[in-house]
């Protein structure tokens, strides 16, 4: 493809804002996408597929540039001729770039650039663009496992939606979007995988509430609720409530559904896609102290506690976190969430259930948190079982699970 220049300039102020203005870089892109109504389908994608891909390779692209230490001040016009140097060589295009004339680009060296991309593919943080500390923390708590799990890591996430059974059906999702261009998942019932990425809420029956974008690793946490319809739910981190209308779609909208989050915000954004999927049964209420939480002792047949982590196991989808995530933070987050664990139990009455869940590759902030709960209360609660999924494994965002009883 042609490089244009209007286009470059959009990807490099976007890449400013997530570089230098330390902004989300989700919503940067449609902000970027959204400034100017001229630009077509291609030059969108061309925009958005640039930024991301420039996000995720970040560190491979300063070392081919001849640095190796990320900072704050960046020459992004070089850095973007740079990945289109790198761009057909790394993906194995049948095509290479030939850069355009622009002054920004004229004192690149592709001899140089090319000869130091062989010299990252020998470097595993580097060939994979992560810090040195996420480096060496992934190394350390997965193993000989890390090399697989951050390669996949490194590949676009699939667009996966969850059809919502209050109002539709699987049959018809796939109908609407051409079933040829859409794929089932293995053990996901309600899932659809989209075969070309698209914004799908412009459509009418997005906003009609037939389907949520979800991926199907995250569509498993519901179900290892054991639910069933009459029950009193309360998802205490709901956030702005995917899984809590889950949760209600798979009660078939009858018992109750309690969203809980420390953000007021998120929940009003709940109650609204609330009234679009059609769920009669869930209700939100802010958590405002300890007190909320004391208030609901032993209130819930179920509990889910999706809590606040490192993210690292949505890297796919947000590859700007290993950029933003840094250790002190992954220590304060595990504290968070034994606070979380220890405290919001006392919401399950006896002979109920609770899942803890963590969208995290890392044992610490998963499996290991469950241990110690388990070794602390086990008096009170046994684990029934544990569940996690990985891209490298099945294509899923790295998600943990554990279902644990109270008698």
């Amino acid at each position: 493809m042609k490089l244009h220049r209007g286009l470059a300039e959009a990807v490099i102020l976007a890449l400013e804002d997530i570089f230098i203005k330390n902004r989300q870089a989700d919503k940067v892109v449609e902000k970027v996408l959204k400034s100017n109504k001229k630009w077509g389908a291609r030059d969108r994608a061309f925009i958005a597929s640039n930024t991301y891909e420039m996000v995720r390779w970040w560190r491979m692209i300063l070392y081919c540039d001849g640095f190796d230490v990320i900072g704050n001040h960046y020459n992004m016009w070089r850095l973007f001729g740079v990945w289109q140097v790198l761009k057909p060589i790394h993906f194995k295009l049948d095509t290479a770039s030939e850069l355009p004339g622009w002054s920004e680009l004229a004192d690149i060296d592709v001899t140089f650039v090319s000869d130091k991309y062989t010299e990252a593919m020998g470097i595993r943080k580097i060939a994979q663009s992560v810090p040195d500390w996420l480096d060496e923390t992934g190394l350390k708590e997965l193993g000989s496992v890390w090399d697989r799990e951050i390669a996949a890591m490194n590949q676009e996430a699939p667009l996966v939606l969850r059809v919502n059974t209050l109002k539709t059906t699987v049959i018809d999702v796939r109908k609407i979007f051409g079933v040829e261009e859409t794929e089932l998942v293995d053990n996901v019932p309600d899932a659809v995988m989209l075969k070309k990425r698209q914004n799908v809420s412009l459509r009418d029956s997005f906003k009609m509430g037939y389907f949520e974008v979800q991926d199907a690793g995250s569509q498993l946490i519901a179900p290892f609720l054991d639910l069933r319809p009459g029950l009193s739910v309360i998802d205490a981190c709901a956030g702005a409530g995917g899984k809590s209308l889950h949760i209600a779609s798979l009660m078939e909208n009858q018992g109750s559904v309690l969203a809980l989050d420390v953000e007021s915000r998120k929940l009003e954004e709940l109650e609204f896609r609330a009234k679009r999927n059609g769920t009669d049964i869930l209700r939100t209420r802010w958590i405002s102290s300890d007190k909320t939480i004391k208030e609901l002792t032993e209130s819930a047949d179920r509990l889910l506690l999706d809590v606040p982590c490192s993210g690292l196991g949505v890297l796919r989808r947000n590859p700007d976190t290993k950029w933003k995530l840094k250790p002190k933070f992954l220590e304060s987050i595990r504290m968070v969430q034994w606070d979380i664990l220890s405290k919001y139990c006392e919401m399950v009455k006896v002979g109920g259930k609770m899942v803890y869940a963590t969208c995290s590759i890392l044992p610490s902030e998963s499996e290991d948190q469950v241990k110690r709960f388990i070794d602390a209360y086990g008096a009170e609660w046994k684990l029934i079982k544990e569940h996690r999924t990985a891209p490298y494994m099945d294509g899923f965002d790295g998600f943990y699970m554990a279902l644990m009883e109270k008698y």
